[in-house]
């Protein structure tokens, strides 16, 4: 049995909030748009790390990480991308990948938007956790947390870090240097 913390769409935030939720889990896993490798340095020194970059991640995140990454693990087969659609709704190449790798658990980020839902046609299961960070529309941020034993996923979990934007106040005089975010962290 392994316990898995999905996560994505950080965009250089840090997610110190977070860290003590992923502090069980035997795996991270990161769906793309993580901004800046010192903002996921924390979530990988706690155990197994594996990402996969998004549209918003310059070179030194794609020079880490890959656009897709497939894998095993406790007997299910896993594929993940950043941007990739929903059932009903792949992007193209998505498609063509999932009909050819058939996986039991396809992953992706991008949406912002927190979905588990299973595909009947392709028999797999999708998850996008949402996101994490504060850079976007969504209102809530959110992780997944779930476990994965002799196949088969259970104990699934959504977290909820609070409200997107509530760090603080922007602010007016600060280096992107000193806070990317620009954001009072008081």
């Amino acid at each position: 049995m392994k316990k898995i913390g999905l996560i994505s769409d950080n965009h250089s935030y840090d997610g110190s909030d977070m860290i003590k939720y992923l502090k069980d889990c035997d795996e991270i896993w990161h769906a793309g748009d993580i901004g800046s490798l010192e903002s996921i340095a924390k979530m990988r020194d706690i155990c197994t790390f594996r990402a996969v970059y998004g549209n918003i991640d310059g070179h030194a995140v794609r020079a880490e990480f890959p656009l897709n990454l497939s894998w095993e693990c406790e007997g299910m087969q896993m594929f993940m991308t950043h941007i990739g659609g929903y059932p009903e709704r792949y992007y193209k190449r998505v498609r063509k990948i999932l009909e050819e790798e058939k996986p039991d658990l396809y992953i992706c980020g991008h949406s912002h938007i927190l979905k588990v839902m299973p595909d009947r046609n392709l028999d797999l299961l999708h998850m996008n956790p949402g996101a994490y960070g504060h850079h976007g529309f969504h209102k809530m941020r959110t992780i997944l947390k779930f476990e994965i034993d002799n196949g088969a996923i259970q104990n699934a979990n959504v977290i909820e870090l609070g409200l997107r934007g509530k760090l603080g106040r922007r602010k007016n005089s600060t280096s992107a240097k000193e806070d990317p975010q620009g954001l009072d962290l008081q």
